[in-house]
């Protein structure tokens, strides 16, 4: 117990952006106890980060909220850029090839109030409220715990803290972690949700101006007609001067994009630097840092909410076997899986923005590269390179998506068996199948399932060879599926031999104590 008669959680969470509260949506249908802090007082409500790559509606499709998702959010509409009388049509965001194996080929347009949102209600409906209107003000640690002192006087104990409270991060701080890189303070933009009568919601509408002035508007989904307006300044702009008032920025946007336009109803504003920065580590401790506590992006390419989900994705089912007793490599991989994701994500937006900035249509074409369906692990700590593979999968990759034959247990796609917070023991061939039946594992943690894909490796239906494509599977072959979705193991087994899973079901439970 603290000093205020509170228990002692097992994570305490601060920050309820979108990061946050999949985090402790992930942690809570773990069973875990957590507490979640923000110094808001209340949900986000502007549209900032717009964009889910399919990858993350992956991850909402496991939180069982894909659906919700999608009926809240909209396609891309295709990018229209003015010049004069003229209009210069195309489509940003290209489908994901179809080898992808997602039921989620296409970028959604949902706008991030609407994906807090979602997250809120579903961490609600698991029985934790978010704390608003609280902030962390000290921050200590010892071997067992950390003490968060609040603005209040309260005293709140964690066994874990995790820090998703944005580039700021009062966590980050407290563990006395660098963020390592630069804002361009000559560079910014005012974003702006609004209704704009007189234009039309057939594309996303972008006005070059010489100076680097340009406007650009996008269309959110919903019935109330509203906009995300950007609108690109430049210092010692009249823009920069003030708070802008609903009368000057729709004279901004008369002067800039067309007299006929008339913005109203401005329901939220915010000011945009570049600001592109890695911290150096993501964990110092008992200190976790997610999002964009650990790295921040320019919005080009829609990286930066997507890659904090992803995250908290990875994070979350370490942290599930490290509050059992797992050894501290298991949370180590964190920071080694997920850093080097963040800091590619990081070169490419900047690439992207630079293509905005110049607004050449194309350098500002999306293509799979943003997706994030094609991040591996592979030759990291938890999947070495000299790890066995299939013929078209590694360990570390994404574990794709495919229809089952055979319905096992009412699903009809491994996405199915793979929802959950539990590890998935694949098998496919009946000495595969036997292997599987005899793993041993810890009756702590994060629990495993174990199913048989397909008991033959010999395709004898076009459903059959479309799964044993998909995996790349030749020969009787047991696949471990870690719980973020990503392939933990691959071993062809003799008979029901189960040596060569040993190794990997150590690391990927910390060397919990099997049954």
């Amino acid at each position: 117990m603290d000093d205020t008669g509170t228990a002692t959680v097992d994570v305490l969470v601060i920050g309820a952006g979108p990061v946050g509260l999949a985090l402790t949506l992930d942690l809570v249908r773990r069973g875990l106890a957590v507490r979640l802090v923000e110094q808001e007082g209340k949900r986000f409500e502007g549209s900032r980060a717009k964009g889910v790559q399919p990858r993350t509606l992956e991850v909402l499709d496991d939180f069982g909220l894909a659906d919700a998702a999608l009926a809240a959010g909209g396609p891309y509409p295709p990018m229209g850029l003015h010049l004069g009388p003229f209009t210069k049509s195309w489509r940003m965001h290209a489908t994901a090839p179809g080898s992808a194996g997602t039921p989620y080929p296409d970028v959604l347009l949902l706008p991030q109030y609407a994906t807090t949102a979602l997250l809120h209600d579903a961490v609600e409906r698991l029985g934790v409220r978010v704390e608003f209107g609280v902030r962390a003000e000290e921050i200590t640690q010892d071997a067992e715990t950390c003490a968060v002192r609040l603005d209040d006087g309260r005293l709140l104990t964690a066994r874990y803290v995790v820090g998703a409270d944005g580039g700021s991060s009062t966590v980050r701080k407290a563990a006395g972690i660098a963020f390592e890189g630069a804002t361009d303070e000559a560079d910014r933009m005012i974003l702006v949700d609004a209704a704009v009568d007189g234009l039309s919601r057939d594309h996303w509408h972008i006005w070059p101006r010489t100076g680097g002035r340009g406007v650009a508007a996008c269309p959110l989904p919903g019935g109330d007609g509203r906009f995300q307006i950007m609108i690109r300044t430049r210092p010692g702009d009249p823009a920069e001067t003030s708070a802008p008032t609903e009368t000057h920025l729709a004279e901004l946007v008369r002067r800039r994009a067309g007299r006929s336009l008339t913005l109203r109803d401005v329901s939220w504003t915010s000011v945009f630097r570049p600001n592109v920065r890695l911290a150096e580590r993501y964990r110092d401790g008992r200190l976790l840092l997610c999002g964009d506590a650990a790295h921040v992006h320019t919005p080009a390419g829609a990286q930066g909410l997507n890659t904090g989900v992803q995250d908290a994705y990875n994070l979350g089912w370490k942290l599930h076997q490290a509050l059992a007793g797992a050894g501290a490599s298991l949370l180590d991989s964190y920071e080694d899986e997920r850093r080097p994701v963040a800091a590619r994500v990081l070169g490419r937006s900047t690439e992207l923005y630079e293509g905005l900035r110049r607004t050449r249509p194309g350098r500002l074409t999306r293509g799979p590269g943003e997706h994030q369906l094609d991040i591996s692990y592979f030759g990291g700590p938890l999947a070495p390179a000299d790890a066995p593979r299939t013929a078209t999968l590694r360990c570390g990759d994404r574990a794709p998506d495919a229809p089952l034959p055979d319905p096992i247990a009412a699903a009809t796609r491994l996405f199915d068996l793979y929802r959950g917070p539990h590890f998935t023991a694949l098998a496919f061939g009946a000495r595969a199948a036997a292997a599987a039946r005899r793993l041993p594992w810890p009756s702590t943690g994060v629990p495993l399932r174990r199913h048989t894909a397909l008991p033959h490796t010999t395709p004898r239906t076009p459903r059959e060879a479309m799964l044993l494509s998909a995996y790349g599977i030749t020969e009787d072959t047991l696949l471990l599926i870690r719980p973020d979705g990503h392939i933990g193991h691959v071993s062809a087994p003799a008979d029901d031999d189960i040596a060569d899973a040993l190794p990997a079901i150590g690391a990927l439970t910390g060397g919990l104590p099997v049954g």
